[in-house]
């Protein structure tokens, strides 16, 4: 089982508001709180489980259900949880996120506790070898920088090397950082003004930025960021059919939870998943579904089927270069 899964943590989440409301709910309350604080999907595998009683959670009279639960929800770490914290540590990425002191107490803390596992015993297929330089500490500066002004909405000062060589200076606001597993590499999805008071998306590599200034101006546009990323997608979705074998579909809801997704169910094992993607997210996307397994078949769209047939037909050629 996976710790601190996308999924699992948002299902605990739903669930954990839902049972501390201390007055009976409808079926029809249930459905809204998980609409509202889940995924598209979450219903299908939610509500199941709470009708059949598989997860015996609420007394249930009549219409009406209520928390079983009759005090405040307060779950301690457990052992596997510290070692997974303790792991964490050894990852180079985590210095991003805190500074010398945080980490020393940190180590301080679980010193006792064995990792969960060492970075040695793992090794990336599919990767580029040039990921971003996570301990210098101009880039974690940098990184620091970006993630307190993307916290308080502030415009930051970027000089950047762009990718064909042309040194940029711009004003921008950091809307999102995202990491890439396939480069190794963080970027910034930022906001950028493009004249009359409209604005645009870029994404920009971390390691490509020369100085990040935090400056005094605050954002206060009104910017529907969701809208804007929305709007950036193909029109025509990634088509998917799943067929419901050795845990499948919830395997894929865990695969693919990093993108906006539209799950329905065609019959008792079969389900037809939607991924909504753009131009910057499609080499990734391709590498994530050819690392599935057979229980995935992409059924649509054509741009994307004719990418894969193409990396399959080039990955065979290098394996079997006589053929």
């Amino acid at each position: 089982m996976e710790l601190f899964s996308e999924i699992y943590s948002c299902y605990y989440q739903v669930l954990r508001h839902i049972l501390s409301v201390q007055n009976a709910v409808t079926i029809q309350d249930i459905r809204s709180q998980i609409s509202r604080e889940g995924f598209a999907e979450s219903l299908l595998s939610i509500i199941p489980k709470l009708e059949n009683g598989t997860w015996n959670l609420f007394d249930k009279d009549g219409e009406l259900y209520l928390s079983k639960l009759k005090s405040p929800l307060m779950v301690p770490l457990s052992d596997i949880e510290k070692s997974y914290l303790k792991a964490l540590l050894s990852d180079l990425r985590i210095g991003l996120f805190l500074d010398e002191g945080q980490l020393k107490t940190m180590q301080q803390l679980l010193a006792a506790v064995p990792p969960l596992w060492k970075p040695e015993q793992f090794f990336y297929y599919d990767r580029f070898a040039d990921g971003d330089p996570y301990p210098q500490d101009s880039y974690r500066n940098h990184f620091r920088t970006l993630l307190q002004a993307q916290k308080s909405g502030q415009y930051v000062d970027i000089d950047y090397n762009s990718p064909n060589g042309i040194r940029v200076h711009h004003y921008y606001v950091p809307a999102r950082l995202e990491y890439s597993v396939k480069n190794d590499k963080f970027r910034l999805l930022a906001l950028k003004h493009a004249g009359r008071s409209k604005m645009k998306l870029e994404l920009l590599n971390i390691a490509r930025m020369q100085s990040v200034r935090l400056t005094e101006k605050p954002f206060s546009l009104p910017v529907d960021l969701n809208a804007m990323i929305r709007h950036s997608y193909y029109k025509e979705p990634l088509r998917l059919r799943i067929v419901n074998k050795r845990n499948a579909l919830e395997r894929a809801m865990l695969h693919f939870a990093n993108y906006e997704k539209n799950t329905i169910k065609i019959d008792e094992e079969t389900y037809e998943c939607l991924i909504y993607y753009n131009q910057n997210m499609e080499t990734e996307l391709l590498i994530e579904v050819m690392s599935f397994g057979p229980m995935l078949t992409v059924i649509g769209n054509d741009k994307f089927l004719h990418s894969l047939k193409t990396r399959l037909q080039r990955q065979r050629n290098i394996l079997f270069p006589e053929a």
